[in-house]
């Protein structure tokens, strides 16, 4: 069944409830398909006159904040060695390439790597739990959870919700048509991730076979 058709046979507050708890175990470190939930939600709020957009973009934003903020204190709690557990249990989006591509985003952009990661397909998963066990200071941490969580589900649900209002006459083809691009935004970006760990992943092999150069 399509993800739209499916919503349409739940109550208004159990979709505001099924968004927030999506996307927050996404932002928890959980792979789930938070961005295609909120694309879905807010094309059948364009249409249905009894979901609130304002109170979906709302729900949606506090699942991504909320679950963020339970990621991070897990991170910071089980540090490197829950790393390697997630690596050993979920290789394909936890592995030692995914990781150190994520720590160097995080090294070069620091706090607002968390905000630009909100952005970012697989970068979602790591954003909470890797600056818990790199032990960035929470408040650093809050404010670009906060922002990155209101601005990416507040913003995805306003433009959906909008582009479906004045396609209203295509809204039927539309929404296969934008889920079909969320899945291609999110395949997109999880493609540059693993292509930029894989680059990652060959320089830490080389650096670790090329000889010390000899002292003079």
């Amino acid at each position: 069944m399509h993800v739209q058709d499916w919503l349409e046979t739940v109550p208004a507050v159990s979709i505001y409830a099924l968004v927030a708890l999506v996307i927050g175990l996404e932002s928890l470190g959980i792979p789930l398909p938070g961005e295609i939930v909120l694309v879905s939600a807010a094309l059948l709020s364009s249409q249905h006159g009894g979901i609130n957009p304002v109170v979906l973009g709302v729900c949606a934003s506090l699942g991504a904040i909320i679950g963020d903020s339970i990621g991070y204190a897990i991170g910071r709690k089980g540090g490197r060695p829950l790393l390697a557990w997630l690596g050993a249990k979920f290789p394909r989006h936890f592995g030692e390439a995914h990781v150190a591509t994520a720590e160097r985003s995080f090294q070069k952009w620091g706090m607002w790597a968390v905000f630009f990661g909100r952005f970012i397909a697989l970068l979602r998963i790591f954003a909470g739990p890797l600056a818990g066990v790199l032990r960035m200071p929470y408040w650093k941490f809050l404010i670009a959870n906060v922002l990155g969580g209101i601005i990416w589900a507040g913003g995805t649900t306003a433009v959906i919700y909008y582009v479906g209002v004045v396609a209203e006459s295509w809204l039927k083809r539309f929404s296969y048509l934008g889920l079909v691009a969320a899945v291609l935004v999110g395949l997109a970006s999880m493609l540059l991730v693993r292509r930029k760990a894989k680059q990652t992943a060959t320089e830490h092999a080389t650096a670790e076979t090329d000889p010390v150069p000899a002292a003079e």
